[in-house]
């Protein structure tokens, strides 16, 4: 009898013991299964104070998904973060995307998989992070579909998945000047007489290499792209934008050529000239 009363409270002390890891969500979170996609959230390191993580979507063959602006059509992704505990801050970067035409139009996209790097601030340092995301976005083959997934993980600044976040950050668009120097580079912005506003933009790229180029305005503008003629200059055009508009209006240029990318920010004025 005595040996059973020694044991059965060790017996307990370890149940207990380990209860807390069970309770905690893992450090990234299970796949999460939509209609010809998937996603979790993946963990990282932490660095300058913050923890890295990552919003993974992997898609079936011949799908993609939708870059933060997606183009003539698509669905932009929408995240919401309000279930995370111990969270001041959460950063999305976006890696650059690719240029798809098709006969519903041009859009801006991920193909096969994506990892969309997050950058995490903690309201406490030195403590757990809990991130939770309910994330909405879209996938496409030949039409739109809409695609839901909550997610759930700890961030202790020990993740499995650092690799896979640097590999992404290493592909986000470095912010630079108009006209800086360099191997890819938007080189100049002038206004074009047409009926709408039109704008030629002059880039740089490696010979031989095609570049791709986004153009970004605030909500309710869109500005469509042309590709590149020989000279490497596109024809962006303002299709829409509010009627109240007024300068000056940001404008962020991202350049894509070459597996390298870059992004410049420039201004309309209130009679639509680049500034």
């Amino acid at each position: 009898m005595p040996i059973m009363l020694r044991t059965v409270p060790a017996a307990i002390f370890l149940i207990l013991a380990v209860f807390p890891a069970f309770a905690q969500p893992p450090a990234s979170s299970s796949w999460v299964q939509g209609l010809h996609s998937r996603a979790r959230l993946i963990s990282g390191e932490t660095e300058g104070g913050r923890h890295l993580a990552g919003i993974e979507i992997a898609l079936d063959s011949g799908y993609k998904t939708y870059w933060r602006t997606p183009g003539d059509s698509g669905l932009p992704p929408r995240f919401d973060w309000a279930g995370s505990e111990n969270v001041a801050d959460v950063e999305i970067r976006w890696p650059a995307p690719s240029r798809h035409e098709d006969p519903g139009g041009v859009s801006y996209v991920y193909e096969d998989s994506v990892v969309l790097p997050v950058l995490v601030t903690p309201k406490e340092a030195g403590k757990p992070v809990t991130l939770a995301l309910s994330a909405d976005y879209g996938i496409c083959k030949d039409i739109c579909i809409p695609a839901h997934a909550e997610m759930k993980a700890t961030l202790s600044g020990k993740g499995p998945h650092q690799a896979d976040i640097a590999k992404a950050l290493a592909e986000v668009p470095r912010p630079q000047a108009l006209g800086a120097k360099g191997e890819i580079a938007v080189e100049s912005i002038e206004r074009v007489a047409q009926d709408q506003p039109t704008f030629r933009v002059t880039v740089r790229a490696p010979t031989g290499i095609k570049p791709a180029l986004f153009p970004e305005a605030p909500e309710n503008w869109y500005l469509s792209a042309s590709e590149p003629d020989d000279a490497n200059r596109v024809t962006v055009t303002v299709e829409d934008r509010p009627k109240e508009a007024s300068g000056p209006v940001p404008v962020r240029l991202t350049l894509v050529a070459g597996g390298k990318a870059v992004e410049t920010q420039v201004s309309l004025d209130a009679g639509q000239q680049p500034r």
